[in-house]
């Protein structure tokens, strides 16, 4: 079918560097944007927490707004952006990104908070669709994979780039609370927290900018009949000949549909017909086994993971700072591999590395909590009567105290520095304290309490769907786990940080940025954009199930467990990949959706 694949990749006319390079910037922004929103509120929540009086569910729902409202958005984006255009929809992306921003930055109260971050994840949702569909269609065959990459490696300097700035307000009030009074302390915070999200404001800027200035899919407007416009799309970054190619190929592919279309009837306009199935199902694959991994437990948890490993609280934030450098370097140099090696080797490699280092990271777990102990029925008899509620001081001298209330079974780890998580439930809610160590002169006390009972069927909705949050609120305190572990050494500590950056390392070259590729290039021009909806909010479903019971399930099964089930998925990730993932690299959209159809 196709002559393009005779056009050198290298073909590209100097001239049209700068314009590939300009549009390259702006899609990448989105990606930046959409790192940004994920990452910010992680910074602004202590000060947040400290100069306003919203409680502990509260909180939690203004972190999970971004969530709710990506996922209310990747639900539209595709159908959005096949009425108005992936131009438009990336515009409208930023706008909201822009409105949220001051939205949260002036906010007085609960509920404008809760607006503007709901806000951010509408804007978050739709770029994760438009952006890779926008590159996706508009970038030529030999750059398409770096283009794509390159958003993937935004998305983390997104987040790295909210870590900085919350770094500066830190910093700066630190050093205010040296000689500041109580009061001017609270107010140095509130600058803290509305000025971090004020900082987000110029990428979102230069976003909504850049969009108003690149032109619009050249396969959009194809399927709109406007084929003089698809050609001076094509022009902006590709020599006449290509442009002349890849709208031949167009003109093809529709002749080859409209045929269908007359021998076939409707049929090929449904997702059960073989050229759609087959991709779609590809796509949602490994969009779910992508989050299966367990990449956003192993990142947003790392520094719970490495202290439960053995290092101690700063060795732990060092090393989450370490992961997230081996994330952003070495997502680097998988988009300079893209093009090169090709995406179904770097799934492949990528995949399998995750396996070996998941599992090794299961096995040094497995080694230390085939000791835990647990001390439920002594640590239930510490809860206050009535007030439902504990608190508990996790000395040396508290876990001998509670070991021995086991006997033989909790003998062997008297006298030895452990670790203390606590599993408990009120009613149908059921959630997992942090980690306490008995060696941790300077550790908080340990809080359970009825906050963690939703105020609203909002809030119960993003904890506990089926939860019966009028009986949660008067159901007793139930301790279902607590679980004492012996520390392991410092060694064993770094050991497990090793292989959290190899698996990071294998994730950024792989999955992390040929997972936008793959979502984008496999699917047909006819389903792309919705098909891509639908394949995003499987990921984000899957994303959201992990979130939910990860810390339960660590609590109750250990990290070993959790792992364990992480590098089984990624089997299915890398035998999907490895044998039925075709090689992308170099081809034209209409080239792959060759391949499917059966035409050649």
């Amino acid at each position: 079918m196709s002559q393009a694949s005779n056009v050198s990749p290298g073909a590209d006319d100097s001239t049209k560097v700068w314009p590939i390079r300009f549009l390259l910037f702006i899609a990448g922004l989105g990606g930046l944007l959409y790192g940004i929103d994920v990452g910010i509120i992680g910074g602004a929540l202590p000060y947040l927490e400290a100069t306003t009086n919203l409680n502990a569910n509260q909180l939690s729902v203004i972190v999970a707004a971004v969530l709710l409202g990506s996922v209310i958005s990747t639900l539209f984006a595709g159908m959005l952006a096949d009425l108005f255009g992936r131009k438009k929809i990336m515009t409208l992306s930023g706008l909201l990104f822009l409105v949220s921003v001051p939205t949260i930055a002036t906010a007085h109260g609960y509920e404008q908070i809760v607006i503007g971050r709901l806000l951010q994840g509408i804007s978050a949702g739709l770029v994760g669709v438009a952006v890779p569909l926008y590159l996706a269609e508009c970038l030529s065959a030999s750059t398409r994979g770096k283009g794509t990459g390159l958003f993937q490696w935004l998305l983390t300097l997104g987040i790295v780039a909210a870590a900085l700035i919350a770094i500066c307000f830190s910093t700066w009030v630190d050093g205010v609370k040296k000689t500041a009074t109580a009061e001017e302390l609270l107010h140095a915070q509130n600058i803290a927290w509305r000025g971090i999200f004020w900082v987000a404001l110029p990428p979102g800027i230069l976003f909504v900018l850049g969009s108003f200035l690149v032109a619009e899919s050249p396969r959009w407007l194809f399927r709109r009949n406007r084929k003089d416009a698809a050609r001076a799309a094509l022009l902006r970054t590709r020599t006449p000949e290509q442009a002349e190619l890849e709208l031949r190929e167009m003109e093809e592919a529709a002749a080859a549909e409209k045929l269908q279309s007359a021998s076939g009837g409707a049929v090929k306009e449904s997702l059960l017909h073989r050229k759609y199935v087959i991709p779609f199902l590809l796509s949602c694959i490994i969009l779910a086994c992508t989050q299966a991994t367990g990449v956003n437990s192993m990142i947003q948890f790392n520094a719970s993971v490495l202290l439960q490993a053995g290092l101690s609280d700063v060795q732990a934030h060092w090393g989450y700072v370490m992961l997230t450098t081996v994330n952003i370097c070495i997502t680097m140099v998988g988009v300079l591999l893209v093009d090169r090696k090709g995406r179904k080797f770097l799934l492949s490699l990528g995949s399998a590395g995750i396996i070996v280092s998941l599992l090794c990271t299961a096995a040094i777990f497995h080694r230390t909590e085939k000791q835990r102990v647990d001390c439920a029925d002594a640590v239930q008899a510490m809860v206050a009567e009535g007030g439902q509620q504990l608190e508990i001081d996790f000395t040396q001298e508290l876990s001998d105290k509670l070991l021995a209330s086991r006997g033989e079974a909790g003998k062997s780890l008297v006298g030895k520095p452990t670790s203390l998580i606590v599993v408990f439930s009120y009613g149908d809610l059921r959630a997992a304290s942090k980690v306490a160590r008995s060696d941790d002169e300077s550790a908080k006390l340990l809080k359970i309490s009825r906050e963690s009972v939703p105020a609203s069927k909002l809030e119960a909705m993003l904890s506990n769907p089926f939860a019966n949050v009028a009986a949660a609120r008067t159901a007793p305190l139930k301790i279902e786990n607590a679980l004492i572990t012996p520390i392991p050494s410092r060694a064993n500590g770094w050991i497990t940080a090793f292989f959290t950056f190899c698996f990071m390392a294998f994730f950024a070259v792989g999955p992390g940025v040929c997972v936008w590729l793959a979502l984008s290039e496999l699917m047909p021009t006819r389903i792309r954009s919705v098909g891509m909806s639908i394949a995003l909010l499987i990921n984000q479903s899957v994303s959201t199930t992990i979130a939910a019971i990860f810390l339960p399930t660590v609590g109750k099964y250990g990290y070993a467990t959790m792992f364990f089930a992480f590098a089984c998925f990624t089997v299915v990730y890398f035998v999907t990949a490895t044998f039925f993932l075709p090689e992308t690299k170099g081809k034209t959209l209409e080239e792959i959706e060759s391949h499917f159809s059966g035409r050649k």
